[in-house]
């Protein structure tokens, strides 16, 4: 739509009116110049073949060059459609555990049992999904951890990733200090107003060179909040050579340390021991780290001023004209 950014100009109209209503009378019979003799001066327009333009007519042009002269002062621009902006969320880097461990099947969906990545990753693309506004991250870790995703507004490939990961990529231990680590700095780089990570395990710090608690302290120093889920069932039951047997699947889960880094960093600790618990906690982080509601849009603006501005250019050259063969 067309609009104007200084619409207060056109208030200026009838000014030319207001000066010549201002403006002292002449007396019409009060020469302007007085000569001895007019008869040298006197040459009708119709011998010297110069069309005299219509009293009633000779303020048309010069209005006309007001009118243009005004509205390029008023500023016209076109205002386009409105565009959508990505709402200025938080930082959320997602860690999640892909060692061995991971590949014990505790775990049912829809009655189905699977193995504790394959849940994993069926309740965080619903989660991925929620977080629109936030910028989304993805580290793997085993024996080591790997950045998979940069933070990233584009949540699409964030879950891509997410879903191609396979068991004992970074190997079959588990580095929790150096996932943890490795956000931080990625965190570092990327400086932002909320900085949360949520980190996923089923088991203990059994790799890496850095202690979890230790970085847990520096992420705590950057302002970064972590969020720890403790994922595995307490009890299964097994074949063996007697029948089945239950044991516990979750006996190697570091469920004391996983709080400290939780605590010390003004986070949550979360355990989660089927797939109800894990969705429920997914949810209840949602609710501890809401996203950007407020949508914000923009509508771009492209300037018109330069076409009055033309126009006023090309009647004052018509009226210099007119002047010119009337003169």
């Amino acid at each position: 739509m067309l609009d104007l950014l200084w619409p207060f100009a056109l208030a200026l109209l009838p000014l030319p009116l207001i000066v010549r209503w201002l403006m002292p009378a002449r007396n019409a019979g009060q020469a302007a110049l007085k000569v001895a003799d007019t008869g040298f001066w006197q040459v009708s327009d119709s011998l010297a073949g110069k069309p005299s333009a219509p009293r009633s007519v000779s303020w048309l042009l010069p209005s006309l060059i007001w009118l243009a002269l005004l509205l390029a002062l008023a500023r016209p621009v076109w205002v386009g459609d409105a565009i959508r902006l990505p709402a200025s969320g938080r930082d959320l880097m997602l860690a999640v555990d892909i060692s061995g461990s991971m590949d014990t099947g505790d775990m049912r969906i829809n009655g189905q049992q699977v193995n504790r990545l394959t849940l994993v990753k069926h309740v965080l693309n619903d989660f991925i999904t929620r977080r629109e506004g936030d910028r989304l991250g993805l580290i793997l870790f085993g024996s080591n951890a790997y950045l998979q995703t940069p933070l990233t507004f584009d949540r699409e490939t964030v879950r891509t990733f997410l879903n191609e990961s396979a068991l004992g990529l970074a190997g079959k231990k588990t580095a929790i200090g150096d996932a943890i680590a490795l956000a931080a700095k990625r965190m570092r780089n990327n400086p932002s107003d909320s900085q949360v990570l949520v980190l996923l395990t089923d088991g203990e710090n059994t790799a890496g060179s850095i202690e979890p608690q230790r970085a847990a302290e520096v992420a705590a120093k950057m302002g970064i909040r972590i969020h720890t889920i403790g994922l595995g069932a307490d009890s299964m039951e097994i074949p063996s050579f007697f029948g089945s047997r239950q044991i516990n699947p979750s006996r190697e889960l570091d469920e004391t340390l996983l709080t400290n880094i939780a605590t010390s960093t003004g986070g949550q600790f979360f355990r989660a021991r089927n797939t109800e618990e894990l969705e429920k906690i997914y949810q209840l982080i949602d609710q501890l780290e809401p996203t950007e509601k407020d949508e914000k849009t923009y509508r771009p603006e492209s300037s018109l001023m330069h076409w009055p501005l033309l126009a006023a250019l090309l009647l004052s050259w018509l009226q210099l004209l007119l002047m010119r063969r009337a003169g």
